[in-house]
């Protein structure tokens, strides 16, 4: 998988102001009453794509929402953060529990200004447990659990459960 490298030091005025209108996106989404059709209309400018019957719960944090990808019936629980200049695609019937980050970007290590980035997948029906937290090029397989808490830094097989920090294999399903 190919790293992408943004450097932020080199952010074109239409980049910034998007960057700012995404961070008021995610302030309206956080202080509108959910279900309403403001809410739901914050929800699909907020997202580059958002499926049917698809939702995230608020309080959410969302950098560079355009490239997020959420199919259809995916839920994704209170406190996400969607670190996302690497790309984020949820396939679905995905369920998100709450307090977890989705990091598809880090800074590089030696220039911070520097942003390395790699997609983040989480493949068809899996469960990504409570305050787990999914690192720049990783794919969670179909029907895969990530066990609460995880620090998921390597690629998840379909039909597995993982945990720990970092998470390994727990069984296969």
């Amino acid at each position: 998988m190919e790293e992408i490298r943004i450097d932020l030091r080199q952010a074109t005025p239409e980049e910034v102001q998007q960057g700012v209108r995404e961070a008021q996106l995610c302030f309206k989404l956080n202080h509108t009453m959910p279900y309403t059709d403001e809410w739901q209309a914050f929800e699909k400018e907020l997202f580059g794509e958002l499926g049917e019957g698809s939702r995230v719960m608020t309080p959410t944090t969302v950098v560079r929402g355009k490239n997020v990808r959420i199919g259809r019936d995916v839920v994704v629980m209170n406190n996400s953060l969607f670190m996302s200049a690497g790309g984020i695609t949820i396939e679905d019937n995905v369920l998100v529990a709450a307090n977890c980050q989705l990091i598809s970007n880090n800074h590089d290590p030696e220039e911070h200004a520097i942003l390395t980035c790699k997609p983040v997948v989480l493949k068809r029906n899996c469960w990504i447990g409570a305050g787990a937290t999914i690192l720049p090029g990783v794919t969670v397989g179909e029907n895969a659990i990530v066990a609460a808490g995880a620090v998921v830094s390597k690629d998840v097989e379909p039909n597995t459960v993982v945990g720990g920090i970092p998470a390994k294999l727990i069984k296969r399903l």
